[in-house]
Parts: C-alpha cells; structure tokens; sequence
C-alpha cells in the first residue's frame, strides 16, 4: 500500500523502465495463449483487431477460429461475397467491421499484390483500418515500434499519468496518443503493445481494478491521489430514445421470407424480417422483441402477415447461409425453429 499524496508529487517512469516494467509482468501474468497469438500473421492481426472491437476477448475466440476456417486468408476473403462474408459475422454485431474487413482484403490483393503493409502511414490507406489497428498491425505482426490506443490503453495512461478530462475529446485523445508515441520501446514491440492491452483489460479495468496486483502501482498517479474510480472521465450518458418497430412474419413449409435491407439505416445490407411502417389493423401478433442500438432501443412487434413488397422465401435450413441481424435470427430461432 502506497501512501496517497499531492497530484505534482508521483513521477511516472521513464520511457524504458515503463516498457521493462510491464513487460516483465506480462511474461508472467499476460495473455499469452490467445489463438491469434499462435500465427501472429499481419492478415490475423487484422482479423482479430477487427473483430476485437467493440466486442470482448472471449466472445471474439470463437468467432475468430471459426473466420480462419472459412477465410484462411486474404485472398480467400477478397474473392467471397458480401452475403458470404455477413453470414460469418452474424452474432458479433456492428456489421461495419465485417464490410471493412472485407473491403480491405480486396484492396490488399488488387493494390498492395496481396501484402499488407509495415508501416502504421501505410496501413492507414487500406480500407477500415485506423490509427489503431495500424499501429497494432505493425507491432504485432511485425513487432515494429507503434503507438497503439484504444479504451483499455485510454483508461491505464489517465490513471497513471493523471489525464484529467473526457478520453474521447478531441484534445484529451490528442494528449493520450502523444503519451503513447512518447513512451513506445524501440524494441520488444509485440511484448509492449500485448503489455498495455492486458494490464488495461486485466488489471486497470473500468470497475474495481487490482491495484495491488499493478506492476505500476508505485508510480501511478491515480493510486497515489486516490482518483483511480474517478479517472477517466467521461460525459454523464444520455439517456436513449425509445422507438416501436413492427416486422412481418411469414413462414410455412417452404420457409420464411425474408428482405435484404438497404445499404442506408440500420442493418444495412443484411437479411431481415419485412419492416412494417405501422401497426396493421386487426394485426395478430406473433411475438416482440427488443434491441439496443447505440442512439435508440428498439421495441419490437412480430406480425403473422405476408407484406406486398417481399418475395424472398428462404428455406429454414439455408439461414445459416445468410447474414441476418442477432436479433432477428434470435427470434426466428427461439420463437419459429423451436416451434
């Protein structure tokens, strides 16, 4: 146990002392057994940061395992359809990373001769790929030097280094990632980087981190202040609009129709239950659901009716086969399949 002080009083560690530090623990402590780990490949880094994002570790393994299968690399990838590539996906959510992944396999086979690059300048030209999954390209595949930051990274350096202010403002992340670039090794690139992911996903998490179990504890200001369940911080959260939405069902023998969505709005692209603009007359109700998106929650109704636009009956058995939102195969699952 530290004794807490004046904010002014902690000094961090120097650039090399922090690498050694977390570096040290993380051969001990770390994740280390990950299976983008085993074939630390720049095309299952991509795959695996993508996927990361926004969705945890264990939920990702899976889905991951079951990619590579399918899409043992780019070249496969590039060279699937989008409804292949969706039908994948499903379940993971925010279907976006999927496209990008996607659109970024066909710009590294017809651009880049199949190879992605080295360097985080380059790789922020290959479609979907930003400032942070370049630099965790570059160190991990490539185990070169590169700022690496996302939430877990946000979170430990506002501790440590005492951030005050939003981590997603403009000028906090300008601030953040000048920290990163400052204090990013020459060397052991691939160590440090997994380093900081599992020391922020880990150790320093959002609720009740392990301060004691902290290999940084003695120089963090956070812990040294008694601010570590203050910092970061954040806006106060809105509160979401709610929304009724109504989806026709139909379903016999032959299968159920379904609508592939357009490239606008929610779902885009993705094979869907018929939307309804309201309620119908005399409606007979199937069932509802409910889905929260990140600006509104969905309050669903399921109605036993064969809409006039839709013509797309796909049999039960091929819906594997489509991409279809969590939510809807949830409900066709539960509510038709299991009927």
């Amino acid at each position: 146990m530290i004794n807490k002080t004046s904010q002014d009083a902690i000094t961090p560690l120097l650039p090399k002392e922090f690498a050694h530090t977390i570096i040290t623990w993380q051969h001990q402590h770390g994740r280390n057994t990950l299976p983008w780990q085993r074939e630390a490949s720049p095309y299952h880094v991509l795959v695996s940061e993508l996927m990361l994002q926004q969705t945890q570790v264990s939920t990702v393994i899976p889905y991951f395992e079951r990619w590579i299968k399918v899409f043992p690399d780019l070249a496969t990838l590039a060279q699937a359809s989008e409804d292949q590539v969706l039908a994948q996906w499903q379940g993971l959510g925010y279907y976006s990373r999927a496209r990008n992944l996607h659109k970024a396999a066909g710009y590294v086979m017809t651009e880049l001769n199949g190879q992605l690059p080295a360097t985080p300048e380059s790789l922020r030209e290959v479609p979907g790929v930003g400032p942070y999954t370049a630099g965790a390209i570059t160190a991990f595949a490539f185990d070169k030097p590169a700022a690496i930051v996302d939430g877990n990274v946000k979170r430990l350096f506002c501790r440590y280094f005492g951030i005050n202010g939003d981590p997603n403002s403009s000028a906090i992340n300008r601030q953040i990632w000048t920290k990163a670039e400052e204090y990013k090794p020459h060397s052991n690139s691939r160590q440090y980087a997994q380093a900081l992911l599992d020391l922020g996903a880990t150790i320093c998490t959002p609720r009740n981190p392990k301060c004691e179990l902290c290999p940084l504890q003695q120089s963090c200001n956070a812990l040294a202040t008694d601010r570590v369940n203050l910092l970061p911080q954040k806006r106060a959260k809105r509160t979401l609009p709610t929304k009724d939405g109504y989806f026709a069902l139909d379903v016999n023998a032959n299968g159920v129709i379904l609508v592939q969505r357009s490239a606008n709005g929610i779902w885009p692209r993705l094979w869907c239950l018929p939307e309804l603009s309201e309620l119908p007359p005399r409606a007979q109700v199937h069932g509802s659901f409910k889905h929260v998106f990140s600006h509104y929650r969905l309050n669903a109704t399921v109605i036993n009716c064969t809409p006039s636009h839709a013509t797309t009956r796909i049999p039960l058995e091929a819906l594997a086969q489509y991409g279809l939102p969590a939510p809807i195969r949830k409900y066709i699952h539960t509510h038709v399949l299991e009927n």
